[in-house]
């Protein structure tokens, strides 16, 4: 009896979470598309932030713990009714805030004892909330800063603040628009929901499937084809999708399998998945939404972003395309079946359509100059007409899949509205204590005036703070506590919010955490720290062309074209030397002695141009020459590994 009470109050909890998800979804499409103003209502943006605020309070508590498949209810009934109060009072208390808004902001300088309470219980939940997706970690590093908001007048140096009371604190944070509901919530709320609700559909669409066979039929004649087809299918849909643990789970159970039985080690697959799902989030022109906000918050084109992005981009699946290759080579993996290959033109006549919501979103920023959330939105129905009247391989759309999208939008977005209202916390911080400026000035100083020092504490910092986060998380956070410091120093500010771009987006594969790792792992059956390492190895150069870019903007399209051109030229060459080190394999397979050399060639041609005309030049020189020597002499370096046999083909029986 009680398991059927259990059973019963799970299925309610599920059809209301459910219902609260597709309400998020349809709230943040009527706001984009202007509905309330065309029905005569005149709302603040504060007030549409603070009810999509509550909606996800309340889903973040009423999330089910579920075993095995089973949709039941598995915690305590104490716990259960906390939780339920949790998602009522966050519910409640947000719609309170949503109401009152217009009074609470006039009369924030009064201290309101309302605006008082409802911010101290938002900013609990908040936390609490975001404890639930995402760990303790980033709850730490909120209450580190709102502890030293409190204390850090007593403080000398750099790093002091003003004095400034807990209630006003609360208030601030709560109710200004530079704390809770400010650019992070806003843009979480807006932009990166319309991209999530496009990829829903497109997914749903049949979208996944058709680049999936438009990498087969690109790429499954050659050696090593199910690696390559897994990088190019990622990298697709890894664009649309803002979360690489989805992109990993959405592609990698079927490229990760493909790849097993065409010949490459588990760790290998895993780490291949891994490492292109994770690149996706930097591949123009999408880039899992992180474009619209880096547009944003550096005030400049949405076009500029991308265009600044293309390179880096490209080097990166450059260097992992290589190495795939040359892992290929070196363990002899054989081409897919033929069989099993689909025409291009076949593919290409049944899902041309799929250009039709990209084209939409393009269109609609650069031909009508819209939003990106309502560009968002022009995608979004260009995928639900393509889904509903002609969809690929049977997957069309009907209104039961359609609400599925709507649902599976609200569900996927939470994480991200906790971490932007968490991020607002500190942007209020910051802006009230005046601790932001002092932050960035103490950065600067612990890098002692050298950009190499404060680069390399900010990519730790990028990496620790981005560990187990979404992507877009990551960067909301890092543009808020890092960026400044990098412009202050006379980055480019586009260089510098891509450096942290990069960096946080790489915390994914990196150890101890490396969460897309480890889900590429549990896929892959394979030692999970083992994958990570392999990822770090095939994603190396997203650790280091931050650097490169930096301090070398022509990699980013700034400057001179024939500084440009050279440029590139030697990132070409200098990922392509580096990349056949790290494989070990270039004709024959390498022994120590070459795989340094190779390394060291590729260098000496990715070194950037410090100031000095005639050291650049003198180490391209010396970059060409030991290339040169180790390409020439090749055969010498043989590694004495024994040869292996080749390995087989994919199946007859493997399938997309």
């Amino acid at each position: 009896m009680k398991a059927c009470q259990n059973t019963t109050l799970g299925n309610y909890i599920d059809t209301l979470s459910n219902t609260l998800g597709a309400f998020i979804a349809i709230a943040a499409i009527c706001f984009s598309a202007d509905v309330f103003s065309r029905l005569g209502l005149a709302i603040y943006t504060e007030q549409y932030l603070a009810v999509i605020l509550g909606a996800s309070l309340a889903l973040v508590f009423l999330k089910q713990k579920k075993q095995k498949g089973e949709n039941r209810v598995q915690t305590s009934g104490l716990t259960l009714t906390v939780d339920l109060i949790c998602a009522g009072l966050g519910f409640v208390t947000s719609l309170y805030l949503a109401f009152s808004y217009p009074n609470l902001v006039e009369h924030q300088l009064d201290l309101p004892l309302d605006g008082l309470m409802v911010s101290a219980i938002l900013f609990a939940l908040v936390l609490e909330g975001l404890r639930r997706v995402v760990g303790i970690t980033l709850v730490i590093v909120v209450l580190l800063f709102m502890t030293f908001a409190l204390v850090g007048s007593h403080f000398s140096g750099p790093l002091q603040t003003r004095a400034i009371g807990l209630d006003q604190l609360f208030v601030y944070i709560g109710v200004d628009t530079n704390g809770m509901l400010g650019l992070t919530l806003n843009v979480a709320a807006t932009i990166v929901i319309g991209f999530i609700l496009f990829g829903q559909l497109l997914l749903h669409s049949g979208g996944a499937d058709f680049f999936n066979d438009m990498a087969l039929a690109l790429m499954g004649k050659r050696r090593g084809g199910s690696g390559k087809i897994a990088t190019i299918a990622s990298a697709l849909f890894g664009s649309i999708s803002g979360v690489v643990v989805s992109n990993i789970v959405a592609t990698g159970v079927v490229t990760i399998r493909m790849m097993k039985q065409g010949g490459f080690k588990s760790h290998t697959a895993g780490a291949i998945e891994t490492v292109a799902s994770t690149g996706g989030q930097i591949m123009p022109p999408v880039m899992g939404a992180v474009a619209f906000l880096m547009a944003e918050f550096l005030q400049i084109s949405y076009g500029a972003v991308v265009l600044a992005a293309l390179v880096p981009a490209v080097l990166y699946y450059i260097a992992l395309y290589i190495q795939v290759d040359l892992e290929a080579a070196k363990e002899n993996i054989l081409p897919i079946d033929p069989d099993l290959i689909p025409s291009k033109r076949h593919v290409l006549r049944n899902g041309w359509v799929f250009i039709i919501p990209f084209a939409a979103v393009i269109l609609a920023l650069f031909t009508f100059n819209q939003r990106p959330e309502t560009a968002a939105l022009w995608g979004a129905l260009g995928a639900l007409v393509v889904g509903m009247v002609k969809g690929y391989k049977g997957k069309k759309m009907n209104a039961k899949v359609v609400k599925e999208c709507l649902q599976e939008t609200g569900h996927s977005i939470v994480d991200i509205i906790m971490i932007g209202a968490s991020a607002g916390f500190i942007i209020g911080i910051l802006n009230i204590t005046g601790l932001g400026f002092g932050l960035t000035y103490f950065l600067v100083e612990l890098g002692q005036g050298n950009l190499l020092v404060l680069l390399l504490i900010s990519a730790l910092v990028c990496i620790v703070l981005g560990m187990g986060m979404p992507t877009v998380g990551v960067y909301l956070l890092l543009a808020v506590l890092v960026a400044p410091s990098l412009i202050q120093v006379g980055v480019e500010p586009i260089a510098a919010h891509l450096f942290i771009f990069y960096l946080g987006m790489m915390s994914m594969v990196t150890p101890p955490i490396a969460i897309g790792a480890f889900f590429a792992a549990s896929i892959a059956d394979s030692d999970p720290m083992k994958t990570a390492v392999s990822a770090m190895r095939l994603g190396w150069t997203a650790y280091i062309i931050p650097f490169l870019f930096v301090t070398t903007p022509a990699l980013l399209l700034i400057g001179d074209w024939s500084q440009i051109v050279v440029t590139i030229s030697c990132a070409l060459i200098g990922v392509w030397s580096v990349s056949v080190g790290f494989a070990g394999f270039f004709k024959v397979r390498l022994n120590v002695l070459y795989r340094l050399a190779f390394v060291a060639a590729g260098g000496l041609f990715l070194w950037p141009n410090l100031g000095s005309d005639n050291a650049f030049f003198e180490l391209k020189v010396a970059g060409v020459i030991l290339l040169i020597a180790a390409v020439a002499t090749t055969r010498f370096g043989h590694s004495k590994d024994h040869e292996k046999k080749p390995n087989s083909s994919v199946t007859k029986s493997t399938h997309l």
